[in-house]
C-alpha cells in the first residue's frame, strides 16, 4: 500500500473541494431564473393639448356698489340680503314728501302756460297777437317743463334702482338712516358669467387668442372642472413681469362659483392626437428617457430598455414623440426590478381606470411597486 504524504493527502481534500463547488454551480446554473413581476400599459392615441397654468381671483361679469346720491332719510327697502333682483327694479326709496309736491306745483304750471301758449299762438296767427308776445310765451313754457324735468331728476334721486339683474349682497343702512353722497348700501353683481384676469408670461403670447379653451378648478369644489374661454388678451405687456393679462369668461348656470374665488386655470392649447403613455413608465437617464418595452415569444415575456422622445405632460400621463407605436407595452410597475432581456412575469394591464391596489391587491401591488428590488 503506498504512503501518502501530510501534502499529498491535503491537495486530495482540496481537489474534493472545488470538484464539489463545480457541480454545485452547474447544478444551480441549471435552475431557472424566476420572472419579475411587472404591470404594463399599452401606448394608446389620445386627444392631446399643451397646457398653460395660471391662478386668478374671480370677478363678477358686472359688479356695482350701491351708494346714495342725495343726502336724505331711507323711506323703505325693496331687497333682503342676498335676494335676486331685475334689471330697474327700485331697491331703496327716500324720503320725497317736498319733492313730490314740488312736481304736481311744476306740473300745474306747465298745464296753464301750454294754455297760454296755444291762446297766444293762435291769436298770432290771426294776426291779433303781437310776435313778441309769442316769443315771450314760448320762452315761459319752456322754462316750465324745465324746472318740471329737474324735479322729476331730483324725485329720481330718491329711488335706487338696479342697473342690471343680479344678486344683491348684505344690505348696510336700515329704514329711517339718514344717508349722504357716497354712503354704501349694498353690492350687486352679475353672477351669470364670472371673469377671471389671468396673468400669463409673455413667451406664450403667440398661443393666445380670444376663444382659446380654459379648464377651471378650486378647492370649494375639488371634484369639478369649469368650462371656459379666452374673452380677451391686453393690448400690453408689463415691462416689470413681462406679463400679459388675460381675460376668461366662465359661464356660471348654476351660479357655484362667487366673486373672490382663487382658480387655478389651464388654458387649452395646439389640441392634436398624440401617442400617450402613464408618466411612470419613464426611466430617466442624464436628459434622455427610456421605457421597459414588452418583447413576448409565445408566453415567454422579456423586456428591452427603448430609448424615446417625449413631448407635452399632463398629470399621470406623458406624450411620445417617437420611440415607440400604438399597442406597444411598457412597464410602469416594477421598472427597478425588472432588466432588459430578463423574463417577466405580466400581472396587469394598467388601463388608469382603477388603482394599482384595486388593480392587483394590495400584496401584488406591493411585490409592483415601483422600486421594489427581488
Amino acid at each position: 500500500m503506498p504512503v501518502w504524504s501530510p501534502l499529498c493527502r491535503k491537495l486530495c481534500a482540496l481537489s474534493s473541494c472545488v470538484l464539489a463547488l463545480v457541480s454545485a454551480g452547474t447544478a444551480i446554473a441549471a435552475t431557472p431564473e424566476p420572472a419579475t413581476p411587472v404591470v404594463v400599459a399599452a401606448a394608446t392615441q389620445q386627444r392631446f393639448e399643451d397646457r398653460i397654468e395660471a391662478l386668478g381671483t374671480l370677478r363678477a361679469n358686472e359688479s356695482v356698489e350701491l351708494t346714495a346720491t342725495v343726502t336724505e332719510t331711507i323711506n323703505a327697502l325693496h331687497f333682503n340680503d342676498g335676494q335676486r333682483v331685475d334689471a330697474g327694479q327700485v331697491l331703496v326709496e327716500m324720503t320725497s314728501e317736498e319733492e313730490h309736491a314740488q312736481l304736481t306745483e311744476a306740473r300745474a304750471l306747465v298745464d296753464e302756460v301750454e294754455r297760454q301758449y296755444q291762446r297766444v299762438q293762435s291769436l298770432a296767427s290771426q294776426g291779433t297777437a303781437a310776435k313778441a308776445l309769442l316769443d315771450e310765451r314760448s320762452r315761459e313754457r319752456q322754462t316750465a317743463r324745465a324746472r318740471l324735468n329737474a324735479i322729476e331728476s331730483r324725485l329720481s334721486d330718491r329711488l335706487i334702482k338696479a342697473p342690471f339683474a343680479g344678486i344683491v349682497g348684505l344690505r348696510n343702512i336700515s329704514i329711517g338712516a339718514l344717508v349722504e353722497p357716497g354712503d354704501a348700501i349694498t353690492t350687486l353683481d352679475d353672477d351669470s358669467i364670472m371673469k377671471l384676469d389671468l396673468s400669463v408670461p409673455s413667451v406664450y403670447l403667440g398661443a393666445l387668442r380670444p376663444g382659446l379653451a380654459v379648464k377651471a378648478t378650486t378647492s370649494a369644489y375639488p371634484e369639478r372642472a369649469f368650462s371656459g374661454e379666452v374673452s380677451s388678451v391686453d393690448s400690453r405687456v408689463d415691462p416689470v413681469t413681462r406679463a400679459v393679462v388675460v381675460r376668461v369668461r366662465l359661464p356660471n348656470d348654476e351660479r357655484l362659483l362667487k366673486p373672490g374665488m382663487l382658480m387655478q386655470v389651464t388654458l387649452l392649447k395646439n389640441p392634436r392626437d398624440a401617442l400617450v403613455i402613464p408618466e411612470s413608465a419613464l426611466l430617466p437617464l442624464g436628459r434622455e428617457q427610456f421605457v421597459l418595452r414588452v418583447v413576448s415569444e409565445g408566453d415567454t415575456h422579456k423586456v428591452e430598455r427603448r430609448k424615446v422622445t417625449i413631448g407635452s405632460r399632463r398629470p399621470g400621463q406623458v406624450e411620445i414623440l417617437d420611440g415607440l407605436a400604438i399597442g406597444d407595452r411598457v412597464v410602469t410597475h416594477g421598472t427597478m426590478s425588472a432588466k432588459p432581456g430578463k423574463a417577466v412575469e405580466v400581472r396587469a394591464v394598467d388601463s388608469g381606470a382603477q388603482p394599482l391596489t384595486e388593480l392587483l391587491g394590495d400584496k401584488a401591488a406591493a411585490t409592483a411597486a415601483p422600486g421594489a428590488q427581488k
